[in-house]
């Protein structure tokens, strides 16, 4: 809930740093087919981070039927307007509810999801920030911040080390097993190859938005963005608005998306670029939001089956790890 206040109060923010007089003139010249077809390529990013999801349950032996799992992964969404998307997590819960999976088998599912998300969006965007010279700063913190979490998973003593000073005090003494079991799941994870094919199926996913994103700036009269400079964009910006790990990445990413493009674009005013910011936030995480509470609520009239399935079986302990 304090996220979706905190999204209307961006978007008023930001409609009246555009005049909202302006604002209305652009979306009444605005060709909305461009933005069905963003929600389009939106909904093509999620279709390709569900089949990784996929590919990762079986890696990890985890098996949840296909509709159900479709449901848990895109239930994850619904807490996408939180702190660095940790929200996600609620697919591991969902998991052990439904399944009795312990949350130290697929957590680490999820946080190499996140992993391969960012060096995706730092692939996707590098090329354009290097040729346009456009959040230099932001790419090399996405990519220090992923060289030193391969250094933790790589360096066992500095992992031990890690979770020694995370679990120092009492209150959390109780979880180092368990952090040092997710910690083993996690580096399994991110071994050469799973980390190099799950990278790939991202890559692929977030040029799909990329391109949803140039779509809507081209719905625009008069406007002149090239993709590559407008994948640059929306793959920076996604990139800041997760490091500052604000809820949902709110006001860093519209700010720096508007910002861009007014500074780096030809035919871009001000309130044309709040207007497609507007537009791109609403096809993608608010989008994200609303699929993910759907299928929350649509996985409730299954998991109560899959409950009590569960608490017919002999390994019901399971669950409350």
């Amino acid at each position: 809930m304090l996220g979706v206040i905190a999204g209307v109060a961006v978007f008023a923010g930001f409609s009246l740093y555009a005049d909202t007089g302006k604002l209305g003139d652009r979306l009444s010249d605005y060709s909305w087919t461009t933005f069905a077809l963003a929600l389009g390529l939106a909904l093509l990013n999620y279709a390709l981070r569900f089949g990784r999801w996929s590919l990762y349950l079986k890696r990890a032996e985890i098996e949840v039927p296909r509709g159900e799992s479709a449901l848990i992964f895109l239930s994850g969404f619904a807490l996408s307007v939180t702190p660095g998307k940790v929200g996600e997590l609620l697919k591991s819960f969902l998991l052990r509810e439904t399944r009795g999976i312990p949350i130290t088998q697929s957590a680490p599912i999820v946080v190499t999801e996140r992993i391969t998300d960012l060096a995706a969006l730092l692939l996707v965007g590098g090329i354009g920030v290097g040729i346009y010279g456009i959040a230099r700063t932001t790419v090399f913190a996405g990519i220090a911040l992923i060289a030193f979490g391969m250094l933790v998973l790589s360096w066992p003593r500095l992992a031990e080390l890690s979770i020694r000073l995370v679990t120092a005090p009492a209150f959390s003494r109780r979880f180092r097993e368990r952090l040092r079991v997710f910690y083993g799941e996690l580096k399994a994870m991110v071994h050469p190859w799973p980390l190099t094919w799950a990278t790939a199926i991202a890559v692929v996913a977030w040029l799909a938005e990329c391109l949803g994103f140039a779509l809507i700036i081209w719905g625009f009269p008069g406007t002149e963005v090239p993709l590559l400079l407008a994948t640059a964009i929306y793959a920076a910006t996604t990139v800041a608005g997760a490091l500052s790990f604000l809820p949902g990445g709110l006001l860093v990413t519209e700010a720096g998306m508007t910002l861009l493009l007014v500074q780096s674009s030809s035919g871009v005013d001000e309130p044309t670029a709040v207007a497609a910011t507007i537009l791109t936030r609403l096809a993608t995480l608010w989008f994200a939001v609303l699929l993910g509470l759907v299928a929350l609520a649509a996985l409730r009239r299954v998991a109560p089956k899959s409950a009590r399935a569960l608490e017919a079986g002999p390994d019901r302990e399971t669950a409350s790890e």
